[in-house]
């Protein structure tokens, strides 16, 4: 029994299948994504969503959807279906699903009186096209499809409206036609392995309305041109295989290209599989070097969200060979940055203030699952070079103090990965002075330098006392800055104003492998944590004894953006939060954090499926919003299960 799928009751209730969505990447920034019923939410969802890096460092839908009708005996049966103006949906094509299996590709089975019609999804990988096979299980009479392709050429996050610009015309090429609606963009190619008759019929659908916009307060209806439909008569068990792409292709290459495309898909038979194949989803590879997308459908590469990341998205689905690509690409930009301020054009935010913290955090992963000696001959002069940017007071907005902590200035902007602004542009949460997680990084990166890297026979030694000399004033002040007398850690301190908000933040100081504080401070942390913050889909981001707590993630755009970091939850925070519980209570306690991973296995069934969303409500039922899919909380789950994976308590 497939792991991922949903039967004919699910699928044609569109009260439960709506809200599930489902991605497929070509690991080069392109992807396709809709609900399970094919029906688009979003304006960024779309069966073609590519980058076009001539125009913006936005995607772009060229394709939307391909209505697909079943023609018996001159009688229509359309398998689309799209939400109109006055909460009309039409074609009503749900009906016909039988089932929705997404344990390889994705695929539909469709019943139309004796008709059954199956339809399977891939991704081609590092090229912008989608393939689609179509296979007819079971016929009574000559069946004959229809496709309608429905067209956007716009960015990702804009709607399309009925123009007299849009370039309508089409060239016919083998076995389809070639469409380029706006200058800028390149052309899409729409092909089949069979030739089909393609009858030119253009139209403007209006006002398709997309529900997950609306519900955002934000714009959500549009128009959409479909130039006409191909029509072709599909033989019983003969495939026909239809193509979207931005270059021609050898139609006669169809069947095997997607042969050997299905050949390289993880089975997402297990939870663990699930997730395994959603990290190698935000793989990015292009002309100048391969990184670590944050997340679908909206995110950009960015270098906090990498470093989190990278560790659980390779390493802990053992992809050594993909962290090294990626890290090596990073440390080339961080170089580039720290020596004459030059940003990559890719990995954004390199500027931020806990970015070289988080990367060492990430090298000190890699040396965990390698070796110490390893990681110090491939990144340790890296790591030394972004301790010394430090201390030599070169961070722009990074200052080592005489006491061993590290300040940062949050007035003006967000400096932290809690980044919510006003609509200046000034933050949310103020987050300014001493911030804790900065310090517990800064802790930790110094006592691995001393502790591990500096085990290697070309270690600096000289650089590494001084590493400990530092983290020895570092902790004594840690203690005296953060630790208070309710039992757990203000979240940042500045000057003479401490910050009483319970947030998760302070995990990270007690999930940390060289952690300041001491086996009862870890306790007295991790209990507050359990009680205030714990939930089934990660760690809140405010406890509800708080001021200013909203646990849901709702309303229009400026009362999610307060909610965002004001209550709802994080998974990825999970990893920092099993290893300091593992700490405190030991090897018999394991049982707890797997009970912990329940509430994620069971997300792999509702929103974006077979991965995890950006956060999830801080009160119950828990709900998930924002993006589909997000690589720090992929990630930060992969590397719990890793910890399971070590103690032989799951197989992979």
């Amino acid at each position: 029994m497939s792991y991922l799928k949903f039967d004919k009751s699910l699928m044609i209730n569109l009260q439960q299948s709506l809200p599930k969505e489902m991605l497929r990447t070509n690991q080069s920034g392109a992807y396709h994504c809709t609900t399970i019923v094919g029906c688009n939410t979003r304006k960024q969802h779309g069966l073609l969503v590519i980058p076009v890096p001539g125009l913006d460092d936005d995607n772009h839908v060229l394709l939307s959807s391909l209505d697909e009708t079943v023609m018996q005996h001159g009688v229509p049966f359309n398998l689309g279906l799209h939400r109109y103006k006055g909460n009309t949906y039409s074609p009503n094509g749900h009906k016909y699903i039988r089932m929705y299996d997404c344990e390889r590709v994705p695929t539909h089975t469709y019943r139309v009186g004796g008709v059954i019609l199956k339809k399977e999804k891939v991704f081609i990988t590092h090229e912008n096209r989608i393939l689609i096979r179509y296979t007819l299980i079971d016929a009574h009479s000559t069946t004959t499809l229809q496709f309608r392709p429905f067209l956007a050429f716009r960015n990702a996050n804009d709607l399309c409206v009925e123009n007299n610009v849009a370039n309508q015309d089409y060239q016919e090429i083998k076995n389809g036609i070639s469409m380029c609606m706006y200058e800028g963009y390149p052309t899409l190619f729409m092909q089949m392995n069979h030739k089909p008759t393609f009858v030119y019929d253009p139209h403007w659908y209006k006002d398709i309305e997309y529900t997950k916009d609306q519900g955002r307060g934000i714009p959500y209806s549009e128009d959409l041109f479909v130039p006409g439909y191909f029509q072709i008569v599909i033989k019983k068990g003969e495939p026909l295989i239809f193509s979207a792409g931005v270059t021609e292709v050898n139609t006669r290459n169809l069947a095997k290209m997607y042969e050997d495309e299905l050949k390289t898909r993880t089975p997402r038979t297990s939870f663990y599989n699930c997730l395994k194949n959603s990290a190698k989803q935000f793989y990015i590879t292009n002309p100048d070097g391969h990184y670590l997308l944050a997340g679908y459908p909206w995110f950009k590469i960015r270098a906090r969200d990498e470093f989190i990341a990278l560790p659980g998205c390779t390493l802990s689905v053992h992809h050594r060979a993909d962290f090294e690509l990626i890290m090596d690409t990073a440390v080339k930009a961080m170089q580039r940055w720290m020596n004459n301020g030059t940003e990559d054009s890719h990995l954004k935010a390199i500027d931020q203030p806990d970015v070289p913290l988080w990367a060492v955090w990430a090298v000190q992963r890699y040396a965990h699952d390698l070796s110490a000696e390893a990681a110090y001959d491939r990144y340790g002069q890296f790591v030394k070079a972004l301790i010394l940017f430090i201390i030599d007071g070169k961070h722009p907005n990074l200052i080592l103090d005489d006491n061993g902590l590290l300040r940062t200035d949050g007035t003006r902007h967000p400096v932290s990965w809690m980044n919510s602004t006003h609509p200046d542009g000034r933050p949310l949460i103020p987050r300014t002075g001493y911030l804790v997680e900065f310090n517990a990084l800064w802790y930790n990166a110094l006592r691995f330098v001393k502790e591990e890297l500096s085990l290697s026979a070309h270690a600096d030694q000289a650089f590494a006392q001084r590493c400990q000399d530092i983290a020895q004033k570092c902790k004594d002040a840690f203690i005296n800055t953060f630790y208070n007398d309710f039992g757990y850690l203000y979240d940042y301190v500045d000057g003479s104003y401490t910050d009483l908000s319970v947030r998760p933040n302070m995990i990270i100081a007690a999930g940390c492998d060289y952690s300041p504080l001491d086996r009862r401070q870890r306790k007295s942390v991790l209990d507050v944590v359990t009680r205030e913050l714990l939930t089934p889909k990660g760690l809140r981001t405010l406890s509800p004894k708080s001021y200013g707590y909203i646990p849901w993630y709702v309303g229009n755009p400026e009362e999610r953006q307060m909610a965002y970091y004001s209550g709802p939850a994080r998974p990825w925070l999970m990893d920092f939060y099993t290893k300091a519980y593992l700490r405190v209570f030991g090897i018999n306690s394991i049982s707890f954090i797997e009970r912990m991973m329940i509430g994620f296995e069971d997300e792999m069934k509702e929103g974006g499926i077979g991965t995890l969303g950006e956060l999830y409500d801080g009160n119950p039922p828990f709900i998930g919003h924002g993006a589909v899919s997000f690589a720090p909380n992929v990630g930060g789950i992969l590397r719990v299960l890793r910890v399971f994976k070590n103690l032989h308590i799951i197989d992979e």
